[in-house]
């Protein structure tokens, strides 16, 4: 492949990953708020999130294969593991390496849950909320295609969508948080003599 070839694959695939990775975060709330999709049954909720994160993973991996094998930028291995170490762009590209080392920690706690527990699973899984953000930021800073009309208008949609879900899950915590209390007062209550 040459270095060209390699340069629009990376920037396919960056864009690709924006618009996946968007989705599996909001089939992710809505799995936690117990939604449907699309007249699906819960666990076909559940089943989508799952195929759509094994997706933007294999995207995310192509992503970083072509940054890796583009000559022209000199992106090695350790670069895309250790966050900040690259010559090229240490700054955004560390904030990528910190998405990735941060999906990283999910996918295998993911993969590992029987073995690791809910309890645990559950807090790694929370680490998606803050990968999602910091690997939008390096998009911004290190694309070449931020700027351009649809690279903005792509990037303002996802980002619309996704703080408005994570607005919604918010309220929803909050009201259960207000409602447990109440609930709990009520039980409390009805069990004296």
């Amino acid at each position: 492949m040459t270095s060209e070839t390699l340069w629009y694959a990376n920037r396919a695939t960056g864009a690709v990953c924006l618009v996946l990775f968007t989705v599996v975060v909001l089939l992710g709330i809505a799995v936690r708020l117990r939604g449907r999709i699309l007249g699906l049954p819960r666990f076909g909720t559940v089943s989508l999130h799952r195929a759509l994160s094994l997706w933007a993973t294999a995207f995310l991996a192509l992503h970083i294969a072509c940054a890796v094998f583009d000559s022209y930028v000199g992106i090695t291995a350790l670069d895309v593991l250790v966050p900040f170490a690259s010559a090229y762009q240490p700054l955004w590209l560390g904030l990528g390496t910190v998405a990735f080392d941060l999906m990283l920690a999910v996918l295998v706690t993911s993969l590992l849950r029987e073995r690791v527990g809910h309890r645990t699973w559950r807090a790694v899984h929370r680490l998606a909320y803050a990968s999602w953000p910091v690997a939008l930021i390096h998009g911004v800073g290190i694309g070449t295609d931020t700027g351009t009309d649809w690279m903005t208008w792509l990037t303002v949609a996802c980002v619309a969508v996704v703080v408005a879900a994570c607005g919604i899950r918010v309220a929803h915590a909050a009201r259960a948080a207000r409602r447990t209390p109440a609930a709990l007062l009520r039980t409390a209550e009805g069990a004296r003599p």
